[in-house]
């Protein structure tokens, strides 16, 4: 590198110019100072480095903030929006499923004019100190169509079984010859049949309601995705039309039973 020395007469003034002698050695320098002159090569070399880091810099903030924006914009694949509507959707058609066997449940333990298994359902029996299903410790068939004949598996809870019988709102005595217990159905009055039908409606209505709540609950997962910007408006859009779809098949199920039952109970 050049090292640079200035030599000025006495006489010289402003207006005349230094003599500069130059020797080589290995140490840089990167200043030259003159009378009323400046002149910095480090200054300049520091302001260029300045200015290419507060380029890359900046280009980093903005690289940085276009990649945040893209994330937040992102649509989801077809691929990921038909899984997430296959997850929602299986999950409320296993719900709407279960409110149909509830329901069935509850129509089956309301008696008609006829015998049937199932109005033994909701019974339960004190079972060596634990209630249980009377359909787990006896066999239970219908013989004709005006009675059932319950047949326990083990003889010693006949008395718990007919006690249970009695207590229960089935509206029947039974018989016990201490081997079974027979059950006869008697005939219903045309105002039974009428106010049974009024509880038959009330809980067709009560599963129509959690058939609604169910699709609710899957609307509202709907818009979480939305929310979360990973699904778009017009994707919730068809998702809830075929949602919708779903939940009418299943409200279609419930009438369908229910005039079952409302014309069994109505049948003389």
């Amino acid at each position: 590198m050049a090292t640079y020395s200035l030599s000025l007469s006495p006489a010289s003034s402003s207006s005349v110019r230094p003599r500069i002698n130059t020797k080589l050695n290995n140490r840089p320098t990167t200043l030259v100072s003159l009378q009323g002159n400046l002149l910095s090569w480090s200054s300049a070399v520091s302001y260029v480095k300045l200015r290419a880091n507060s380029s890359v810099v900046a280009d980093k903030s903005v690289a940085r903030q276009v990649s945040q924006k893209r994330n937040v914009i992102r649509c989801a694949t077809l691929e990921e929006i038909e899984a997430e509507k296959t997850l929602i959707e299986k999950n409320a058609k296993e719900r709407m499923e279960k409110a149909i066997d509830s329901m069935l449940s509850s129509f089956n333990s309301i008696r008609t004019g006829r015998s049937n298994p199932a109005m033994l359902d909701k019974i339960e029996v004190e079972y060596y100190g634990s209630p249980v299903n009377l359909k787990t410790i006896a066999q239970i068939s219908t013989p004709d169509s005006s009675s059932l004949l319950v047949q326990p598996y083990d003889k010693s809870s006949l008395k718990a079984i007919e006690k249970a019988i009695v207590n229960s709102d089935l509206g029947m005595t039974p018989s016990n010859d201490g081997e079974v217990i027979r059950l006869s159905l008697p005939q219903l009055t045309s105002e039974r049949r009428k106010e049974l039908s009024k509880v038959v409606a009330k809980q067709a209505e009560e599963g129509r309601v959690a058939i609604r709540n169910i699709r609710r609950d899957a609307i509202k997962a709907y818009d979480k995705l939305e929310k979360e910007k990973k699904l778009s408006e017009d994707n919730i859009k068809d998702l809830s039309a075929d949602l919708q779809k779903v939940t009418d098949e299943y409200m279609k199920k419930i009438d369908t039973i229910f005039k079952q039952k409302e014309k069994e109970l109505l049948t003389v």
